[in-house]
């Protein structure tokens, strides 16, 4: 990750080919706001009017996705589109669910094969419950908080609820990753292959900093932009 001594100030016009040379992370990124690649030496904001994007809201992802202490400023912040915040929340949901968990749980089966059956019970157990936890926990987000949200951009508001009542029950998934993590790093035995069980675990450390930076985006983007909804 860059260091904050290092950190390069994302820009429009900056190319966006550059802007994954200081984070190929943000791949992801671009997939889940459906930007393919090949955009050739187009900037950024070239890129982003092409596709519809919200411009300050593109470089709020991408600052909150590159740098870990990164406060996203009044000016960006109020020149975000919620709409494009919510369509990207709601499309990292598909990707974790369809794509994430589906290629964890191939790389569990793999890894567990010369395991016995108990432990083979544990390890699948573990990511059953994890697995049903973040669907509950998306669910949620995408019944109640995301039409909330979209109510609001189109002028009307539902009495009844407000984003602090989100905010002060988002609740936090990371728990049973960690313990799966540890019984992957400690507790299986040695005839584990060190190779799938290193893919279990690298799988699992991207997937874990992938979720913190989908929560800050909710936590430090979303809610302060809904509470500025709220207040007009």
């Amino acid at each position: 990750m860059t260091t904050e001594m290092q950190r390069i100030v994302f820009s429009e016009s900056m190319k966006l080919a550059d802007l994954i040379d200081v984070n190929f992370k943000l791949l992801n990124v671009l997939s889940r706001l459906n930007i393919s690649l090949g955009f050739g030496e187009n900037t950024i904001k070239e890129v982003c009017e092409r596709q519809g994007i919200n411009l300050n809201s593109f470089l709020l992802i991408c600052n909150i996705y590159t740098y870990d202490s990164y406060i996203p400023s009044a000016e960006l912040l109020s020149g975000a589109d919620p709409e494009t915040i919510v369509e990207y929340l709601h499309n990292s949901h598909a990707f974790y669910l369809d794509k994430e968990f589906a290629g964890l749980e191939r790389n569990l089966k793999d890894m567990v094969g010369p395991c016995d059956a108990m432990q083979k019970k544990i390890v699948a157990k573990f990511f059953a419950d994890y697995k049903t936890q973040v669907e509950n926990h998306f669910s949620y987000e995408e019944s109640v908080v995301f039409p909330y949200v979209r109510a609001l951009i189109e002028g009307g508001r539902q009495e009844s609820y407000s984003i602090e009542q989100f905010e002060e029950n988002h609740s936090n998934i990371d728990e049973t990753l960690n313990d799966l993590k540890n019984i992957v790093m400690k507790y299986l035995p040695e005839t584990c292959d060190t190779v799938l069980r290193n893919e279990v675990l690298y799988r699992i450390y991207r997937f874990e900093e992938d979720l913190l930076k989908h929560t800050v985006i909710e936590d430090s983007v979303l809610i302060p932009m809904v509470n500025k909804m709220e207040e007009r």
